[in-house]
């Protein structure tokens, strides 16, 4: 499909639903217009068409909170878009990371722990409160990846030995140390995913 299929509405309008290309979170649905969607294709940065305003809308003109589109995928129907995007900071005018922070949040949905993991663990490696197991850990690399190896022995040990529940606890234990140890490469799942994106075919 290209652009042409798109099914704008009677007023030239298509939502957008704006994504995180690298978590997964959804930020935010805004509308987009044939122009803002050429100016978004022509500079790689999202632009909006504002309902309330009727104008075009350079997310993060003002804020500096934009957004750099990695790509754009139409629904079935052609009637929806779907932006994935880097966001250059919060993506709300409110100053929360995405629009959608009302509601429901318990329980969490399961792909939000780990982008949540790495937001406090970067936190962490900022402040490095002194009571902080992780900010310990960032603090001596060598304990952080001695505890890589220890807890993923623990693993293996519950997959053999104990209950499905167990299993589940040590892996959490090995996903969060590792966490830590990327952080300290100045790495995060996002460098494993992308490999292991490229290891499709195996």
């Amino acid at each position: 499909m290209d652009d042409s299929d798109i099914a704008f509405d009677d007023r030239g309008l298509v939502p957008c639903v704006v994504q995180d290309w690298r978590t997964g979170e959804v930020l935010t649905l805004a509308y987009m217009n044939r122009a803002t969607l050429a100016k978004t294709r022509e500079t790689g940065e999202a632009y909006f068409f504002s309902r309330s305003r009727d104008e075009l809308w350079h997310k993060g003109e003002t804020s500096g909170n934009a957004f750099t589109v990695a790509a754009i995928r139409y629904d079935c129907d052609g009637d929806a878009l779907l932006a994935l995007v880097q966001p250059a900071g919060p993506a709300c005018h409110t100053g929360e990371r995405t629009c959608f922070y009302r509601g429901e949040f318990e329980p969490a949905a399961p792909h939000e722990a780990l982008p949540t993991l790495e937001r406090t663990i970067a936190d962490r490696a900022r402040k490095r409160p002194p009571s902080s197991y992780t900010a310990q850990l960032l603090s001596d690399p060598a304990r952080s990846r001695a505890k890589v190896l220890e807890e993923a022995q623990e693993l293996v040990r519950a997959a053999r030995e104990e209950s499905p529940e167990r299993v589940s606890e040590e892996a959490a234990d090995v996903l969060y140390h590792v966490a830590v140890l990327l952080r300290d490469r100045e790495l995060s799942f996002t460098d494993a995913e992308r490999v292991l994106d490229g290891r499709r075919e195996r």
